[in-house]
C-alpha cells in the first residue's frame, strides 16, 4: 500500500502558473486551462483587476492585482485596435495609423506588466507556492519575465508575434523568398518584384516593435538585475504551441519544439438555426 501510495502520488496533477494576455488571446487559452484544470492539475492565473474577458471561474485559481487604468479607457484602446483591423488604405497610411494606435495603446498594456512585477506581495507569493510551469502568450513577454524569475520553465501558446520574434527567438529560418511579411497580403509564392517589396516591408517592421518591446527589456533587466533582451528571454521558452495550420496560414519553417495544435481559437457556441 505504501509503495502504491508513493506511484500515485508521482501521478498527481502538476501546479500551472498562467500570465495571460486580454482579449481573443484569454479566449483561446481559457479552453486549454479549463481542460488541464478537468484532469487534476491546479491552475492559477495572475491578471488586472481591470480587463475585457479574464473573469473568476470555479475552475481556476484567480489572482488579480490593481492596475493604473479604468475600464472604460481599456475597452476604448481595445475598440480603436479593433476598428483599425478592417480599415483598407495604402501601405503608408496602414503603417501611420497602425504606428499611432501602438504607440497610444503600448503604454497602457505595458503598465499591466510593471503594476505585476512591482507587486511585492503577489511575487513573494508566486516565490511560495512553488509552480511546475508557467503558461502564457508571448506576445507580450510579461510571462516569460515571471518564469525567469521563478526559475521554472515555460509553455508558449500563441497565434503569432509582431515583428518575426518568433522566428529570431528560435533561430527559425524566415527567408523573404517565401514567407511574407506583415501588411504585405502575399502568399507564400512570389515575383522577384514582391520579393523586394516583402524585404522592405520587413525593415519597417523594427520601428514598430522598437518602441513597443524595448521597455520590457529594461524592465526585466531591472527585475531580474542582469542585462536581458525580448529575443533573449523569449529564447528560453520550452515549447511553443501554435494556433496555426496551413488551411488557413502560408507554409513556413518550424524547429523541434514548434507544435503546430490546428485552429484552437476561442470557445465553441452553439448557434440556433
Amino acid at each position: 500500500l505504501v509503495l502504491l501510495s508513493s506511484i500515485l502520488s508521482l501521478a498527481a496533477g502538476g501546479k500551472l502558473l498562467v500570465v495571460p494576455v486580454d482579449g481573443s488571446h484569454w479566449l483561446s487559452m481559457r479552453e486549454v486551462l479549463d481542460r488541464l484544470s478537468q484532469k487534476g492539475h491546479e491552475v492559477v492565473v495572475v491578471a488586472p483587476e481591470i480587463n475585457l474577458h479574464i473573469k473568476p471561474t470555479k475552475n481556476l485559481i484567480m489572482k488579480m492585482y490593481p492596475v493604473p487604468f479604468t475600464q472604460e479607457e481599456l475597452d476604448h484602446a481595445f475598440w480603436r485596435i479593433s476598428e483599425n483591423a478592417f480599415e483598407e488604405g495604402t501601405f503608408l497610411q496602414r503603417f501611420l495609423k497602425t504606428y499611432e494606435l501602438t504607440k497610444n495603446n503600448s503604454a497602457m498594456i505595458f503598465s499591466t506588466c510593471k503594476y505585476l512585477l512591482h507587486n511585492k506581495e503577489l511575487i513573494r507569493y508566486l516565490e511560495e507556492s512553488k509552480f511546475d510551469a508557467v503558461f502564457t502568450d508571448p506576445i507580450l513577454p510579461c510571462g516569460q519575465i515571471v518564469a525567469e524569475y521563478l526559475s521554472v520553465p515555460s509553455v508558449f501558446l500563441l497565434q503569432q508575434i509582431p515583428c518575426g520574434l518568433d522566428f529570431e527567438a528560435t533561430q527559425c529560418p524566415r527567408p523573404l523568398s517565401y514567407v511574407p511579411r506583415t501588411f504585405t497580403y502575399f502568399t507564400d509564392r512570389m515575383n522577384f518584384l514582391q520579393r523586394v517589396k516583402n524585404l522592405l516591408f520587413d525593415i519597417s517592421n523594427y520601428f514598430l516593435c522598437d518602441f513597443v518591446f524595448q521597455p520590457y527589456a529594461q524592465l526585466a533587466s531591472e527585475f531580474l538585475q542582469r542585462k536581458v533582451t525580448v529575443t533573449g528571454l523569449l529564447s528560453q521558452a520550452s515549447i511553443w504551441l501554435l494556433r496555426l495550420d496551413f488551411v488557413f496560414h502560408h507554409p513556413r519553417p518550424l524547429m523541434p519544439n514548434m507544435i503546430f495544435i490546428g485552429g484552437v481559437n476561442c470557445a465553441p457556441k452553439k448557434l440556433s438555426q
